[in-house]
């Protein structure tokens, strides 16, 4: 009966101290989960409102920070959960879907910033054919394809790891991540292969791609007046950020959770949890304060909310 238990569930041991500072944790949490979606559904709903945000642009980043929104709400509750259960488990089946969200809005990100950076190419490189390109049904097939291919895909290698056979049942970290085939008792050599092939396909294409197009933009920037420096400068710098912080985050991920090397609790709590703090956190502050547009309705929002208060 035991054994059945272990089967269909799984530890989290990647808790540090969690008895002793789980309220703490537990306020710090609620705090960072309630900012996130604040301040990243805020300006989704300024570019929502607005019509002068109704470009392909701030679609984009809508998109992306209504991603950040879902990624963040896919690990989050399940956290504040754990840190006021006596036990820190989760079903087999539970961390399957947790852990396929994770990878499938990880890859959207990859695939929303190739959309933007094509997006900043054609506005720059080519501004005359800007409105034929960018066309709202071309921006709805790029939404379409940054969500439902990492989905797709990720279906496919859940599906063969819900078939693996277990031999351990303690996850070093504190939700369900790469480190998920540490438990199995072989290494599958189709979900390696078939792995390698999304990270190609959502992670090392897209950013082939990224480099190429912004490669393109600062050669034309180069060769170009002032004004397009500026223009590129304003609307590229936001996208340059987002993409290197998150790359850099993504890499560091995927190389500590395969290496076999044994890091400290506490450091292997920080590492994990930098893709789903950092980003959700930091993506609105750089687009609200960057982007001119967004920053201008965003000042007008709080001085409306003050005159309102003052009344």
């Amino acid at each position: 009966m035991e054994e059945e238990l272990n089967v269909t569930h799984l530890i989290f041991g990647g808790h540090v101290e969690i008895y002793k500072y789980r309220y703490l944790y537990f306020t710090i949490f609620v705090i960072l989960y309630i900012l996130i979606l604040c301040s990243n559904c805020t300006i989704v709903y300024l570019i929502w409102k607005h019509q002068s945000l109704h470009e392909p642009m701030y679609i984009f980043i809508a998109a992306l920070l209504l991603n950040c929104v879902l990624l963040s709400t896919n690990i989050y509750p399940k956290l504040l959960i754990d840190f006021l259960s006596e036990q820190q488990i989760i079903s087999h089946q539970a961390c399957i879907v947790q852990y396929s969200l994770f990878y499938a809005l990880g890859g959207s990100e990859f695939l929303l910033l190739t959309a933007m950076s094509y997006d900043r190419y054609v506005s720059i490189c080519k501004p005359l054919q800007y409105p034929t390109i960018m066309r709202k049904r071309t921006v709805s097939i790029f939404l379409a394809l940054a969500w439902l291919l990492p989905a797709c895909q990720q279906v496919g290698l859940s599906t063969i790891s819900a078939n693996q056979k277990l031999c351990s049942f303690t996850l070093k970290v504190i939700f369900c991540n790469n480190s998920f085939y540490k438990l199995f008792c072989t290494t599958s050599r189709a979900i390696t292969l078939y792995g390698l092939f999304i990270l190609l396909n959502v992670v090392v294409c897209p950013v082939i791609f990224i480099i190429f197009t912004y490669t393109r933009i600062l050669i034309i920037c180069y060769h170009s007046c002032g004004e397009v420096r500026r223009k590129a400068a304003q609307t590229c710098l936001p996208h340059l950020l987002v993409l290197i912080s998150y790359f850099c985050l993504f890499l560091c991920e995927v190389i500590t959770v395969r290496l076999e090397y044994d890091f400290p609790k506490t450091a292997q709590l920080i590492m994990s949890l930098q893709l789903v703090l950092y980003n959700p956190l930091f993506n609105p502050l750089i687009y609200g304060l960057k982007m001119k547009e967004i920053f201008k309705h965003l000042k007008r929002l709080f001085c409306q909310e003050k005159l309102n208060q003052g009344k």
